[in-house]
């Protein structure tokens, strides 16, 4: 049943009552009082959205009653209904008692119903708006709360560990894996000690080697932790819109600029900012970042103004900064304001004793993204990984492992699911060598004999893999008997990778 908006009409007269309630009853819950007290007290008993009143009444004017009700009950839509249209009249109504509508006698159907419905929309209007600000009040707190916890989530997983596991083997920091032998020890030693001081880095390193990850861990172990951190790829855009994007601009300051923009330097004041692929940015932008190194000062595009910044930078590149300044194509005086330290991140090749951990750590992290459960690697698989040599780190390995897990039909992610060029870095234990691809024989060295020996045991390993050392089938795909195939896995010493010393100088080298 559908409950009808409460109206309260108010005249002297009752011949306009029951006129107006005979034409409104349909639409509304109608009340009606012939005088000021008894409107008074339908307005304590009565949930009344509209109040219709006339302006000329024996005690109160309209005016003056509704200016009552504006002080007891704000909430109510007030209107008067007169035969009177004294300018000064509507002019206290809408000063005073702050009226909705001024309607003239005589009235017709027609034009009052429409206008009291739309009356009663923004009496529903006010009464969600109150309610939605009360709940934004309550909102902004839970919002506060609820940033502060996020940020101490993301603390924790940034938080320095000084010790290795209790076995010496591994430890996540941050997501950057490594072993009691790792190359990686020296860069979080270096990191654990620079994080808390407010000065500016360089992480240097080839691409995908994980420098924004090192960047988030020296922001979230200093002092601006529970303050933004903010990325920006310099080398993706061109001088403009990187200017517009760090420093935000004033409405028409280009064509497009409908709005004033906040920049991102702006947006971080008081934590960090993390200025990827520095290297790849113009001289003349390269003058506008130092001006905010050395007087911590912005200015919009578009703006006579510039702006305070108080944020610590973080910068990464991959290239070699010192030769650029050499050479004229990086500003000298730039380049030592961005490396008051300088960290350099090993590519992954430098660290091949960390694949088999970091594997195991993306795979767990692939699980949980995909939602596809596996048991983990085979020896064979891993071999294979620690063999490669990975010239896109540790994004390339993270893509590698997820397209395996995709591919998977059993529980255990072997070596036949890895791509043909990791297959092609799997080492020939009876050359004990290195043939980085088939695609360029003037890698292989020795006599032709030599060469076509490496050559056949290289198609045979990997042959031997991808079939998950199936030799009947091994030899029916190569055109070969089963004892012809014995016997050239005999004469080249093949075997299982997983039967390698995965710690001996062909694989870890």
């Amino acid at each position: 049943m559908t409950v009808l908006p409460t109206i309260l009409i108010v005249d002297d007269e009752q011949r306009s009552l029951e006129s107006l309630f005979r034409i409104l009853e349909d639409d509304f819950d109608v009340k009606t009082a012939l005088t000021i007290q008894e409107a008074e007290q339908i307005l304590q008993q009565e949930w009344v959205q509209i109040i219709l009143c006339d302006q000329r009444m024996p005690e109160l004017t309209g005016v003056e009653f509704l200016k009552q009700v504006r002080e007891k009950w704000p909430d109510v839509i007030r209107m008067i209904i007169s035969g009177y249209t004294d300018s000064d009249d509507i002019i206290h109504a809408l000063n005073d008692a702050g009226i909705y509508q001024y309607i003239s006698k005589p009235w017709h159907p027609d034009k009052l119903i429409p206008l009291l419905k739309n009356a009663c929309q923004m009496y529903d209007l006010q009464r969600q708006n109150e309610s939605l600000s009360v709940e934004l009040k309550r909102l902004s707190t839970h919002v506060d709360e609820s940033i502060i916890a996020k940020r101490e989530k993301l603390r924790d997983n940034y938080l320095l560990k000084d010790q290795l596991t209790d076995n010496g083997e591994e430890s996540r920091e941050d997501g950057i894996v490594r072993t009691s032998e790792s190359s990686m020890n020296d860069v979080c030693e270096t990191i654990s000690r620079v994080a808390p001081y407010d000065v500016s880095v360089l992480l240097t390193g080839e691409s995908g080697t994980g420098k924004e990850l090192a960047a988030r861990k020296l922001h979230y172990n200093s002092l601006r932790w529970d303050k933004a951190f903010v990325v920006e790829n310099c080398g993706a855009l061109p001088d403009e819109l990187l200017e517009s994007e760090l420093f935000g601009y004033k409405r028409g300051a280009f064509t497009g600029a409908v709005d004033d923009r906040i920049g991102l330097f702006e947006r971080a004041n008081g934590g960090t900012v993390f200025l990827d692929e520095i290297g790849d940015v113009s001289p003349s932008f390269q003058v506008k970042l130092l001006r905010v190194l050395q007087e911590g000062e912005i200015r919009p595009l578009g703006s006579g103004k510039t702006r305070h910044v108080d944020v610590r930078i973080i910068a990464a590149t991959n290239k070699h900064l010192e030769t650029e300044v050499r050479e004229g194509r990086f500003r000298e005086d730039l380049y030592y304001r961005l490396a008051a330290v300088s960290i350099a991140l090993p590519s992954l090749r430098e660290r091949k004793i960390d694949i088999p951990i970091l594997a195991k750590e993306l795979l767990h992290n692939a699980v949980n993204d995909l939602g596809k459960q596996v048991s983990g690697f085979s020896d064979e698989a891993l071999v294979c990984m620690q063999v490669y040599h990975w010239p896109g780190n540790v994004r390339e390995l993270q893509n590698e492992i997820r397209h395996m897990l995709i591919m998977s039909n059993e529980d255990e992610l072997g070596a036949d699911l890895l791509s043909t060029k990791i297959l092609h870095a799997t080492p020939n234990v009876l050359l004990r060598e290195e043939i980085e691809s088939l695609d360029n024989l003037a890698d292989l060295e020795g006599s032709l004999k030599d060469r076509v020996e490496a050559l056949e045991a290289r198609i045979l390993r990997e042959t031997l893999i991808r079939l998950r050392w199936n030799k009947s089938r091994a030899a029916k795909e190569l055109g070969l008997s089963r004892v012809g195939l014995r016997g050239k896995l005999e004469r080249y010493g093949l075997e299982k990778i997983e039967q390698l010393d995965v710690n001996s100088n062909e694989v870890a080298g």
